[in-house]
């Protein structure tokens, strides 16, 4: 299997974080990646808080519902997107940070449950921009099962809504992976 598939289907969501710092290079390799992510009409109309400060990571924690395990992780990525715009251009730069990190051997998480204008308040958004999501990155302190996926006959349909289409799935095999 391609390396980029491989990320994909190896990428978890990470809840336990080790005590260990993610170097400047790495992130901004990650950085990168988000940076060249495709938008709509290549309006680039979002922005990402990067919070490395642990002071500030734990803050960041408490007004995402208490979830406190974000703040071992070394940085904390927070996406923003300019005022009147959609969230999805945001989602897919955001896949992109998280796969480039995935692929750097870092862990992430999704994080959608946040007191919006706490976290506005804690990172200094202006009200008016909307967050898309916050992302935890770091050395994964284990490493999570894959969790089931629905049969791709529940998810996909063939040309019309409702006519289920299926195939056998690709299974992520270790060889690829270790390259063994």
């Amino acid at each position: 299997m391609n390396e980029t598939l491989t990320t994909m289907w190896k990428r978890r969501s990470v809840r336990r974080y080790q005590e260990a710092n993610l170097p400047d290079e790495d992130l901004w390799l990650i950085l990168e990646a988000a940076r060249r992510a495709p938008t709509g009409a290549n309006r680039q109309n979002w922005r990402i808080v990067v919070v490395r400060d642990a002071d500030l990571r734990r803050r960041t924690a408490e007004a995402c519902n208490g979830q406190m395990w974000m703040a071992q992780a070394s940085v904390i990525l927070c996406m923003v997107v300019l005022p009147g715009e959609g969230k999805v251009n945001g989602a897919i730069v955001l896949d992109h940070a998280v796969l480039a990190a995935t692929s750097l051997g870092y862990g992430t998480c999704w994080i959608g449950a946040y007191d919006a204008s706490k976290v506005k308040s804690v990172l200094g958004i202006p009200v008016d921009h909307d967050i898309v999501n916050l992302v935890p990155v770091g050395l994964p302190a284990d490493e999570p099962k894959a969790r089931g996926r629905k049969s791709p006959s529940e998810l996909f349909f063939r040309e019309q809504f409702g006519v289920s289409l299926d195939y056998e799935p690709v299974e992520l095999v270790e060889d690829a992976v270790t390259g063994e």
